[in-house]
């Protein structure tokens, strides 16, 4: 944030010397005055123009600088439908400000697709028999897809998503998952916990020492998809739902003519029909809230998590992925994976 502070006071020479330094992010001044309020920007647009009309190197910049800038209230920070609106109106640099107009934040929309206000949990316990001799040694989360482990395709999509809390919880081989996210990615730590036993598909999240959203995004680690993260977020919230369940389009096509009985009487003949549904694709959206109905030390699935939610009337969703979902528990989806990433930018 601090390479793009300038004062209005500076000379337009001394600022194109910042603006320059700048690349390869986005070529934007945000102007302070002496009690670092902000009360401007300067592009390297705006600078280039009014050389062109005259202005003078020397000159303040105070003079040329857009004083009807853009920018998010702090209170806006989570406000995801207006990041996305500032994306479509081509922001890429947003300053957050708060009441007094001090910068607080600066939301970069080139580096990051949005800024998502929840939690993220992976599951990376499991000990993937299916897919032996290959995870003898190593977790299935760090096995190879396109030259990068499983998982971090996985974390390196939530954090280009403004993702900033995110844990990984491990059990078999766990050691090597916590020496995989020893180091911070960038600005985000990936934090690893260990469960103590096999707790099942959402049991372990009970280790979790502290959530810092209301919401927790809850996931398989070993799955390969590119779903919009924004749009399940933003179903979520407009739904109100205690819980969202990511769910993939399946269909059954039976290849034969099947009856339509009435006991043993034939009511009609059906040909060759296609059934369609929709599976579990082992992501969810969950209010923090929610995560209380998770019993201590307990192997408990999220499948149980939804019928719990359910017979308590508690509103459970479905989010259609359209997108790329694979499952990587065989051999056969294995490599299906290593050849899609071959395709996908």
């Amino acid at each position: 944030m601090n390479n793009h502070i300038v004062y209005k006071d500076v000379s337009l020479l001394e600022a194109l010397s910042h603006i320059n330094e700048l690349a390869p992010e986005p070529l934007v001044l945000f102007v302070l005055d002496a009690e670092k309020r902000m009360v401007g920007t300067l592009t390297d647009g705006d600078s280039r123009r009014a050389l062109i009309a005259g202005a003078s190197v020397n000159d303040k910049i105070e003079k040329i600088m857009h004083r009807n800038f853009n920018y998010m209230k702090v209170e806006e920070i989570g406000n995801v439908k207006e990041i996305r609106h500032q994306k479509e109106m081509k922001m890429k640099l947003i300053p957050v400000l708060d009441k007094d107009m001090h910068i607080v934040d600066v939301i970069n929309l080139e580096k990051y697709a949005t800024r998502l206000p929840i939690d993220a949990v992976l599951m990376a316990g499991g000990k993937g028999e299916r897919l032996r001799p290959l995870t003898e040694k190593t977790p299935k989360p760090l096995l190879p897809v396109g030259g990068k482990a499983i998982i971090d395709h996985n974390i390196d999509r939530l954090i280009a998503n403004g993702v900033k809390h995110i844990n990984v919880t491990v059990n078999y081989l766990g050691e090597q998952l916590e020496e995989h996210f020893s180091e911070p990615r960038g600005d985000v730590k990936v934090q690893t916990v260990r469960e103590p036993k096999f707790l099942g598909t959402i049991g372990s999240i009970k280790f979790v020492k502290e959530f810092y959203n209301e919401t927790v995004l809850v996931m398989n680690s070993d799955l390969f998809t590119n779903i919009n993260y924004e749009d399940f977020y933003l179903h979520f919230k407009e739904h109100d739902a205690e819980m969202s369940v990511a769910a993939v389009p399946y269909t059954v096509s039976v290849p034969y003519g099947i009856f339509d009985l009435e006991g043993r009487d034939i009511r009609g003949l059906i040909e060759k029909p296609t059934y369609n549904y929709y599976a579990n694709a082992g992501i969810y959206m969950i209010k923090r809230r929610a995560l209380d109905e998770i019993p201590d030390d307990t192997f408990f699935n999220a499948t149980d998590l939804i019928e719990k939610l359910i017979s308590e009337k508690k509103e459970v969703i479905r989010f259609p992925l359209n997108g790329t979902w694979i499952d990587i528990g065989n051999p056969q989806e294995y490599q299906k994976a290593n050849e899609l990433v071959k395709h996908l930018v």
